[in-house]
C-alpha cells in the first residue's frame, strides 16, 4: 500500500468522487496530459488558434468551478462577438447614406409591386456584432434541445462504459461533465453564429425571423453594410444596383412578416417540433467512447461534423421538416417574385437575383456547420418551384389577390399547389368553388334558417 501521509493539499479530497474527477480534469487543463489542447479545440470544431485554445482552456477551468448545471449561453454570445469583430470595418458616412437612400427608393418600388403593409419601423444599418447580439436569443433557443440531449447522453454513456471501480466517480462527477460539455457546445455555437455574421447581408438572409420575440420584431428590416460591400465585390455590377436590389429584398421579407403576423410563430413552431425530437445516436457515441484515442481527437470532430451523433429523425420530425421546408420555399419564392417586379428598372437585377438564389441554395460554411450542430437545415429546397408558382399566380389573378393569400394560414398555398400551380389558379378563379361537406352543411343550415323567415304564400 502506498503511503498517503504526505498527500498534501488534496488529502481532504480523498473519498469525494466529484473532487477526484475534478482533479483529473484540472490536471489535463493545466497541461499535464498527453492530449494536445490544440487538437482538442480542432476536435470540437474550433480553429486551432493559440488565443482561442487558451480561451477554451480557461473557460473549461471556469466550468469546473461552476456550481450550476446547464449551458453557459453567455459564453456563446461572447465567442460569437469575438468572431464577428475580428475583421471589423466601420462603414463610411457616404456608404451609410447610400444604403439609407436605397431603402427609401426600395420602399417606393415595393409599393408598386405588392399590397402587403408597409413597415412601421425604420430600417436599420447594423454591424456584424450587432447582428450577433440581436439574433443570439433565437440561435440558443434552437440549439438548447440538442445541447441538453448531448449532455444527457454523454453522461449516461460514460457511466455505462467506465470500469466498475470508477462508476462512483463518474456518477458523482456528472454535473461537471455536463458543465464541461456545455462549455464546448457553447463555444461551438458561438463560432458558428459569429461566422454567420460575416456571411449574411441582411436580417432576412437566413430565411427565418431572427430579431427577437416582441411584437413586430420579425418585421424589422436591417442590412449589414460591411457584408453588402463584400457581396458586391465579386460581381461586375454597379454598387448602386446591388444596394437597391438587396434593400428591396430585405424590405419585402420584413413586410411579409408584418403582414402575416402568424407566420413567425408557424415557422418557429415547426423548428421547435424538430428540435425537441432530436436524440443522440447512443450506439455511435458508445463506439466513440470505447475507441477514443487521446492522440487522435479528430475522430470525434469527424463524427460531429458528419452528423453521426444525431439519431435519424422520427416521423413527427420528418413531418415538421416538410412543413418547414414548404413554408421557407413559399416565403423565399414570394420574395423573389415581388423583388423581381420591384427591381425591373435595374439592368442587372436578373444577375443579382441568380447570385442570391445560388447563395441560398448552397449555403455558406457557417450554415452547414449549424446544420450538423443541431440537425436543422434552413435552406428552402423547393425555392425555384415555389417562385414559379407565385409568378404563375400573379400573371393569372394579379398581385392583390396573390398577396391576400397571406392573410390567414389556411389560405396559404400548400406543397401540392407548388406541384400544380394551374389547379391553384383554377381554384382561386372559380366563381363557384366546390364546397366540401362541412361548407355544404353550413350552407344548408343557413338556407333552412332563412326559409323559416320567408312568408308562406
Amino acid at each position: 500500500m502506498p503511503d498517503n501521509s504526505d498527500h498534501g493539499p488534496g488529502e481532504g479530497d480523498q473519498g469525494n468522487p466529484e473532487e477526484e474527477f475534478r482533479d483529473l480534469l484540472r490536471e489535463f487543463l493545466s497541461g499535464n496530459s498527453d492530449l494536445d489542447p490544440g487538437r482538442l479545440a480542432s476536435a470540437a470544431g474550433l480553429p486551432n488558434d493559440p488565443a482561442l485554445v487558451a480561451q477554451l482552456m480557461s473557460k473549461l477551468q471556469d466550468a469546473l468551478q461552476n456550481s450550476g448545471d446547464g449551458i453557459n449561453w453567455d459564453l456563446a454570445l461572447e465567442q460569437a462577438k469575438a468572431v464577428a469583430g475580428r475583421e471589423r470595418q466601420p462603414s463610411l458616412p457616404a456608404e451609410r447614406s447610400a444604403l439609407e437612400q436605397a431603402f427609401h427608393v426600395a420602399a417606393l418600388w415595393l409599393d408598386e409591386a405588392t399590397y402587403v403593409a408597409e413597415l412601421t419601423a425604420t430600417p436599420r444599418l447594423i454591424s456584424r456584432t450587432e447582428w450577433v447580439t440581436t439574433t443570439m436569443p433565437i440561435w440558443t433557443q434552437l440549439a438548447e434541445p440538442v445541447a441538453t440531449s448531448i449532455a444527457d447522453a454523454l453522461t449516461r454513456v460514460l457511466h455505462e462504459q467506465s470500469p466498475e471501480e470508477m462508476s462512483d466517480m463518474i456518477a458523482g462527477a456528472s454535473r461537471l461533465m455536463r458543465n464541461v460539455g456545455g462549455t464546448l457546445f457553447a463555444m461551438q455555437l458561438g463560432q458558428v453564429v459569429g461566422q454567420l455574421s460575416t456571411e449574411v447581408v441582411s436580417g432576412g438572409d437566413v430565411g427565418i425571423p431572427l430579431f427577437g420575440a416582441e411584437e413586430d420584431a420579425a418585421a424589422q428590416a436591417a442590412i449589414i453594410p460591411q457584408n453588402v460591400a463584400a457581396f458586391g465585390a465579386g460581381l461586375d455590377i454597379d454598387e448602386e444596383q446591388v444596394r437597391l436590389y438587396l434593400a428591396v429584398r430585405e424590405l419585402a421579407h420584413a413586410r411579409l412578416f408584418r403582414h402575416a403576423r402568424w407566420l413567425r410563430l408557424q415557422l418557429l413552431s415547426a423548428i421547435g417540433d424538430i428540435a425537441r425530437g432530436i436524440t443522440i445516436n447512443t450506439e455511435r457515441l458508445e463506439e466513440l467512447a470505447e475507441n477514443f484515442d487521446p492522440s487522435n481527437p479528430e475522430s470525434l470532430q469527424h463524427a460531429v461534423s458528419a452528423g453521426e451523433l444525431l439519431a435519424p429523425k422520427n416521423e413527427s420530425q420528418l413531418s415538421a421538416l416538410t412543413r418547414l421546408e414548404t413554408t421557407l420555399a413559399l416565403i423565399e419564392g414570394w420574395v423573389d417574385v415581388v423583388t423581381a417586379e420591384a427591381t425591373n428598372r435595374l439592368p442587372k437585377s436578373g444577375a443579382i437575383a441568380e447570385t442570391v438564389r445560388r447563395r441560398r441554395a448552397s449555403g455558406g460554411p457557417a450554415e452547414s456547420a449549424f446544420s450538423t450542430l443541431v440537425g436543422l437545415e434552413l435552406r428552402p429546397r423547393r425555392l425555384r418551384e415555389a417562385a414559379a408558382m407565385w409568378q404563375q399566380l400573379t400573371d393569372a389573378v394579379g398581385a392583390e389577390r396573390r398577396d391576400a393569400l397571406w392573410s390567414h394560414p389556411d389560405l396559404v398555398p400548400s406543397s401540392e399547389d407548388i406541384d400544380d400551380p394551374a389547379a391553384l389558379v383554377a381554384r382561386i378563379t372559380d366563381p363557384e368553388p366546390e364546397l366540401d361537406d362541412v361548407d355544404r352543411a353550413i350552407e344548408d343550415l343557413l338556407n333552412d334558417e332563412g326559409g323559416e323567415d320567408r312568408p308562406v304564400e
